[in-house]
C-alpha cells in the first residue's frame, strides 16, 4: 500500500511468481468505510501479508506523514488481523511517475505504428498512487529474496 491522505494505492504480488503489479487505487473516505473496503479486498485478493510504504525523509528520519502512516499500518493490523511490514518507499512516487511515463510513451507509439484507429480504452486507469505501491511492494519483495538467499 502506499498510504496518502486522499487515496490510497494498491499492488499485488503472486506469491509463487513474486512479481509486484498496481492494483487499484483506493479513494479515501473514511477511517471506517477505508477499513471495510481494505478488509474486503484482502478477502477478495486472497492476501496474507501486507507492506506498507514508509515516507521517510531523504535523510532517513520520521516526520509527521511517517507517524501517521505509522498509526495507520497499526490500524490495518489490528482491524484487518493480518500481518503489515513497513517498507521504506523514498523516491517511490518518483519511480512511478518515471514508468508511468514511459508505459504511456509505449502505448502511445505503439497506437501510431499499428493504424490511424482511435484507441482502445485501457481496462484498468493506472494510477501513481498505484504504481508506487507496485514499486515498494517489488523493493519489499527483493529485499525478501536477498535475505533467504543469505540464510
Amino acid at each position: 500500500m502506499d498510504y496518502g491522505r486522499a487515496r490510497i494505492g494498491l499492488a499485488l504480488a503472486d506469491s509463487e511468481t513474486r512479481m509486484a503489479q498496481p492494483l487499484s487505487t483506493l479513494e479515501r473516505i473514511n477511517r471506517n468505510e477505508d477499513m471495510r473496503r481494505l478488509r474486503e479486498l484482502v478477502r477478495e485478493h486472497g492476501v496474507s501479508q501486507i507492506v506498507v510504504g514508509l515516507p521517510l525523509r531523504l535523510d532517513g528520519t520520521r516526520g509527521e506523514m511517517a507517524e501517521e502512516v505509522e498509526r495507520f499500518a497499526q490500524r490495518v493490523r489490528k482491524q484487518i488481523g493480518m500481518p503489515v511490514e513497513m517498507v521504506d518507499e523514498r523516491l517511490t512516487s518518483w519511480e512511478a511517475e518515471r514508468l508511468l511515463e514511459e508505459v504511456q510513451g509505449r502505448f502511445v507509439h505503439d497506437e501510431k505504428l499499428t493504424s490511424s484507429r482511435k484507441p482502445k480504452k485501457v481496462q484498468t486507469k493506472m494510477t501513481v498512487d498505484a504504481v508506487a505501491a507496485a514499486v515498494i511492494l517489488k523493493e519489499y519483495l527483493e529485499r525478501q529474496g536477498q535475505a533467504a538467499a543469505k540464510a
